[in-house]
């Protein structure tokens, strides 16, 4: 999985390190969502911060080119004077979502609001059918999603770690599939490895998001060398004892997740291996 056809021969993506910045530069490993193109892997959400300057930091420091807004949760009628007013955010990718809708007429009806607020046809669509988990409702999540993608919308689904539901919102026409590692803002990190591991078998070229869940690099990291092409999150880099290098560690964390990836780890083997070889070895 970590190779890329070129001809008959096949070639591994290159990745290298621009000088001075770790940045992750290559030709052909860009991420690609909806027909544009970015750069960084790491999404974020823009809630929960401890304020609007060290949002703007943290933003900075994760090196972000994609950012969340709960389109329920500010008042888009006077927009100016909420954070999205700020201008150091007009740089960024706006990604609305329906946070806070619990069946499919909320969340068409919120997306719609954005598409019109905000000038953007993108939307995270979240339907959650449960309060305490928070977990997705499958059923309306479907019914959202296809008539948004009916509609013109770039969606983007966040959705429960099934492969099968999953391979289902993919086939509609979705831009991206966004499972969770965990329950929203439980910073459980990655609970099944397994299915995350299945949906990418399932769905080998559309992009793949982690989203909710993570909590701290080593989590982002994984999800990363599971093949998947992006994370997002919010709670662990906004409720951080320190939110702005968290934030770039959580740059980091992707950026080492990725190449890892695209290098292919060893395989596993039960007994020990030597390191060097008995070859050549002095005899005592």
């Amino acid at each position: 999985m970590n190779l890329t056809q070129v001809g008959n021969e096949p070639e591994r993506i290159r990745v290298i390190f621009a000088p001075n910045t770790g940045e992750m530069q290559s030709d052909q490993d860009i991420l690609k969502i909806g027909g544009k193109h970015f750069h960084s892997r790491l999404l974020l959400g823009t809630s929960r911060y401890p304020s609007p300057g060290v949002l703007g930091e943290a933003l900075k420091a994760s090196g972000t080119e994609i950012i969340t807004v709960s389109i329920r949760r500010i008042n888009l009628e006077q927009k100016s004077k909420t954070f999205l007013g700020m201008e150091t955010l007009k740089s960024y990718h706006l990604l609305p979502n329906t946070a806070g809708c619990y069946t499919a007429k909320d969340a068409v009806f919120t997306a719609q609001l954005a598409r019109e607020a905000l000038e953007t046809n993108w939307v995270k669509v979240e339907v959650i059918g449960d309060e305490k988990t928070l977990m997705p409702d499958a059923l309306e999540l479907l019914k959202a999603c296809e008539q948004l993608i009916q509609d013109g919308f770039t969606v983007l689904p966040y959705v429960n770690d099934d492969p099968v539901l999953c391979r289902r919102l993919a086939d509609l026409g979705c831009a991206a599939i966004m499972p969770l590692a965990s329950p929203i803002g439980s910073g459980q990190g990655i609970r099944n490895p397994h299915a995350l591991e299945m949906i990418r078998e399932f769905i080998p070229h559309l992009p793949l998001i982690v989203d909710a869940g993570i909590g701290t690099a080593s989590d982002a990291a994984l999800a990363m060398e599971l093949g998947y092409d992006a994370i997002l999150m919010n709670t662990a880099v906004a409720e951080a004892m320190d939110p702005v290098g968290m934030a770039a560690a959580m740059k980091h964390a992707v950026i080492g997740g990725r190449m890892a990836y695209l290098s292919g780890r060893i395989p596993k083997i039960k007994y020990a291996q030597a390191s060097t070889p008995n070859i050549g070895k002095v005899q005592l």
